[in-house]
């Protein structure tokens, strides 16, 4: 018998559903049989509320995977593991340092981690560190760091490392999380921040080419350029994807182009969104 894998949108920047709230950020929450995780937690305790309209229980997680380190993706932490004490956080080791985006004026604003969420790996709770592929539920991965191999992809904006603005933040804790199905392999992406036909390439390589299904989350194209934007949709075309939910940072451009283009593969990828897949 097939075993179901249920995904929900707890959090992103939009939502279509009474009740339910949305907010600059992204949560993934996923049940695989009679076990949870989430992907990411959002950027406040909004996952609590939306998580009680949508039926969730968060009480019951084993695991919460972040794919970065930003305050976006962070911020829901320490109320979640409040909720579930029991689950396991795995993050890279570099997604607890400070990160800064720089302004136009060249100064610089905080966009990583708040200090009270930085404060949880001190707590005793179960916080593992990886920087390579790592299973975190039977049958479902981290990528861990992600080679940067083409041309024309970066991380997507002016991310430093220091408050003066004067050493960039390459992102090295990146990472997506993907798993296999019945019709083949399934991203999903917190931002994307190494790529996103890095981030695919790479899926590829660790799934000995099996190929990608479903692409879900945030790709990080909002400041992209004209040529990366069209180079990407060649690169998603030539990989057959059957099914794409662009969401959170992929940009209004870019998004526009995904639906237009690739329109029999797309679905909505926002607030309350729900997508069952089968292994």
């Amino acid at each position: 018998m097939s075993e179901k894998i249920l995904i929900t949108v707890l959090v992103e920047n939009c939502v279509r559903s009474r009740g339910l709230k949305a907010e600059h950020g992204l949560a993934f929450h996923l049940k695989v049989g009679a076990e949870s995780m989430l992907f990411d937690t959002g950027q406040s305790d909004l996952i609590l509320h939306n998580a009680h309209l949508l039926g969730t229980d968060l009480s019951r997680l084993k695991a919460i995977a972040i794919s970065h380190g930003h305050y976006d993706h962070t911020g829901g932490l320490s109320q979640v593991l409040a909720a579930a004490p029991a689950a396991s956080v795995f993050a890279h080791p570099a997604a607890t340092k400070p990160r800064f985006a720089r302004n136009s004026d060249g100064t610089t604003r905080s966009v990583g981690m708040a200090a009270a969420t930085r404060g949880c790996k001190k707590t005793g709770l179960s916080w593992r560190e990886n920087t390579g592929p790592v299973e975190v539920l039977p049958g479902i991965f981290v990528t861990g760091e992600i080679p940067r191999e083409t041309d024309y992809e970066d991380v997507g904006g002016p991310f430093v490392l220091d408050d003066n603005g004067t050493v960039p933040d390459p992102i090295a804790d990146d990472q997506a999380l993907f798993f296999g199905t019945a019709e083949g392999t399934v991203v999903l992406l917190g931002c994307a921040h190494a790529g996103l036909v890095n981030t695919l390439h790479h899926v590829l390589r660790l799934t000995n080419g099996e190929k990608i299904h479903a692409i879900l989350g945030g790709m990080h194209l909002v400041n992209a350029s004209p040529e990366r934007i069209n180079r990407t949709m060649v690169a998603l075309r030539e990989l057959d994807v059957q099914r794409i939910g662009p969401a959170h940072c992929t940009g209004d451009l870019a998004t526009a182009r995904i639906w237009s283009e690739l329109l029999q593969a797309c679905v909505s990828c926002s607030v309350g969104s729900r997508f069952v897949f089968r292994r």
